[in-house]
């Protein structure tokens, strides 16, 4: 059985249950948001922080899930087939909540390329798009995109690509050891790979480009903003008159971006609000725009 076969057999496993959605942004030990963004989760791969992820499903919800990109490494699992329960759990649960009600809309990136074939259909509820855009709470409408098709190096050098692909497998696999022992000395996730990467001025120079390039693309499109992953750099700001966001990644930073009820969007730090609630300390607050 292929990669898509396989991954999509699970989906016969989510329980179908009326939606419900209210606007209080809290019941119980749920968060509840009108809208989320995540990406580059790159289940199939051992970077990925499958458990942290697994937290933030069962302590959120929202009325729309976009799945920016990079959701499954196609090209790790074409090399080497890895996937654990954990990353089956994944899947599961953003299938439960689209057979819930939620409108999930699935934008795949390069790592997950093979199905962007799809684009247009629906797979258990769930939309496959190679773009959208999304109109907020307050009436902006935003643009969202994986970004890869930004990156000079994936169009120009696919095979420099790959090259660092690998190189930055091997520093994931080096960040999955630190964590290990930073847990057993009861120390909280700190990302190595996303230390490294903004050591290197020329990573900072690229993640800078790439901002700014995004940017030019939404005003174009005569959109307000835009959303995307890609560069696993979870980041909100202004650039020449677009709202810049970029919901970041789940195996660096475990970042996702949110819209509350008012159209304010704030990125979530997942690490910090495990650690909070770990301490009965109250969450950190989060400058939201």
């Amino acid at each position: 059985m292929d990669a898509i076969a396989r991954i999509a057999a699970v989906a016969d496993l989510a329980e179908y249950r009326e939606p419900v959605f209210a606007h209080p942004e809290r019941e119980g030990d749920r968060r509840r948001f009108r809208t989320i963004w995540v990406s580059d989760v790159h289940l199939g791969t051992r970077g990925c922080n499958a458990d942290m992820l697994i937290d933030f499903l069962d302590h959120t919800d929202s009325e729309t899930m976009y799945l920016v990109g990079d959701i499954i490494d196609g090209w790790r699992l074409r090399r080497k087939w890895y996937w654990p329960a954990k990353h089956n759990d994944i899947v599961w649960r953003v299938m439960k909540r689209a057979k819930r009600g939620t409108r999930v809309v699935y934008i795949p990136g390069n790592h997950d390329e093979m199905f962007r074939q799809f684009t247009g259909m629906t797979f258990g509820d769930i939309e496959i798009r190679r773009k959208a855009v999304h109109t907020t709470a307050d009436g902006r409408k935003l643009l969202v995109l994986h970004g890869d098709e930004f990156d000079t190096i994936m169009l120009a050098h696919r095979w420099l690509a790959f090259l660092g692909d690998a190189a930055y497998g091997l520093l994931m696999r080096l960040n999955v050891v630190v964590n290990a022992v930073r847990t057993r000395l009861d120390l909280p996730y700190w990302s190595l790979s996303k230390h490294a990467k903004h050591k290197v001025k020329n990573a900072v120079e690229f993640i800078s480009r790439f901002e700014h390039v995004v940017a030019h693309e939404a005003q174009v499109r005569q959109v307000d903003g835009v959303v995307c992953g890609h560069i696993h750099n979870a980041e909100m700001r202004e650039i020449g008159g677009i709202q810049y966001y970029n919901d970041g990644d789940w195996v660096e930073g475990c970042t996702a971006l949110v819209e509350h009820f008012d159209g304010r969007m704030e990125i979530l730090h997942w690490a910090e609000d495990i650690a909070a609630r770990g301490t009965d300390a109250p969450v950190p607050e989060r400058i939201a725009a």
